[in-house]
């Protein structure tokens, strides 16, 4: 759009340019500049004034008059239409937002960010804002945006191709935690696993893949996991079958806004290495369960109070965004 304003500006220059100069010519050069350049002024704005040049005798100059006031015309209409949409259209609108969410967008950090808001993004969305975690939206299809909008209306989202770099920086992938690649397509997620490795070499990146024979294709391209959705599908159907008691209290633990527990992980820090869980004090967090603890590739499940930490090990449990977000302060803070 603004493409368009600046080639008719350039446009409308040009006919002055020539009109002006046009003028003075036919004038005989009689006349300054300034009266030329009026000429030209009345002459393409239809104002109607009294000839500063006179044409009387100047059938060429009659013609040209003509060529002036047609080609400025249609310029300014040219110019007052595009306005007018992009009044109407809401482009002007849109292009504030955009630059609002941009500048929202590059303060961000330690957030994630969302390459495309199809089935899947929408529900990675929706989890990201229920457990309290920052993340931006990067959607190329306007007609998506829109669609969502009315539940966008908090949230930072950038529109542009997420296999592009400029895309990417917009949306702060320097400062950023982690990526979804759930473009919908395996070949996009693909060059956005990509691009988005090279542009950000720590960070985390989880790709969406239609075809698990792509799932290898994906990890060798940078993405620390690949996902199918078919294959998880599978699972939950076959778990909806065998034990479906299971299944539904983890639905309920994931619906349940009041409680809104999660399964949660919090690596331990290297003051606390060496010493046993009953010294870290999860008694102070009411509302969590220490599920497991993860530990040089190996699983103690329950561990018990006694168990001495080791340097690297990671602590699973159940608790609210609220609580996870206070032991992480805990934490890192130590």
């Amino acid at each position: 759009m603004y493409k368009k304003f600046l080639w008719c500006g350039a446009i409308l220059v040009g006919v002055l340019l020539l009109g002006t100069i046009g003028y003075w010519f036919i004038g005989a050069r009689q006349y300054s500049f300034v009266d030329t350049f009026y000429m030209t002024i009345i002459t393409v704005t239809t104002i109607g004034f009294t000839e500063v040049v006179d044409m009387s005798g100047s059938p060429g100059g009659r013609l040209f008059t003509i060529f002036i006031a047609l080609s400025g015309i249609g310029v300014l209409a040219y110019m007052a239409t595009n306005i007018t949409a992009l009044v109407v259209e809401g482009e002007l609108t849109n292009s504030f937002r955009r630059r609002r969410m941009e500048r929202m967008a590059g303060g961000f950090k330690d957030h994630y960010i969302i390459c495309g808001l199809g089935s899947a993004g929408v529900h990675i969305l929706n989890e990201l804002h229920a457990t309290g975690r920052p993340h931006v939206i990067v959607e190329a299809s306007r007609s998506n945006i829109e669609k969502h909008l009315c539940n966008l209306q908090d949230e930072v989202f950038i529109e542009g191709d997420a296999t592009d770099n400029n895309t990417l920086v917009k949306a702060g992938i320097e400062k950023a935690r982690g990526l979804f690649a759930v473009a919908g397509d395996d070949n996009q997620n693909l060059v956005i696993t990509l691009t988005a490795r090279h542009l950000n070499p720590s960070l985390r990146i989880v790709a969406q893949c239609d075809e698990a024979k792509n799932g290898e294709k994906m990890r060798r391209a940078g993405a620390d996991a690949a996902v199918s959705p078919g294959y998880i599908g599978g699972l939950r159907m076959a778990s909806e079958m065998i034990r479906p008691t299971a299944v539904t209290f983890l639905d309920i633990m994931l619906r349940d806004r009041e409680k809104n527990l999660r399964v949660e992980e919090v690596p331990v820090p290297d003051e606390y290495a060496g010493k046993a869980l009953s010294e870290l004090n999860l008694k102070r967090f009411p509302d969590l369960l220490l599920l497991a603890v993860e530990t040089e590739g190996n699983w103690v499940y329950n561990p018990p109070r006694s168990y001495i930490a080791r340097r690297g090990d990671i602590l699973v449990f159940m608790t609210t965004p609220e609580e996870r977000h206070e032991l992480e302060k805990v934490f890192l803070a130590s």
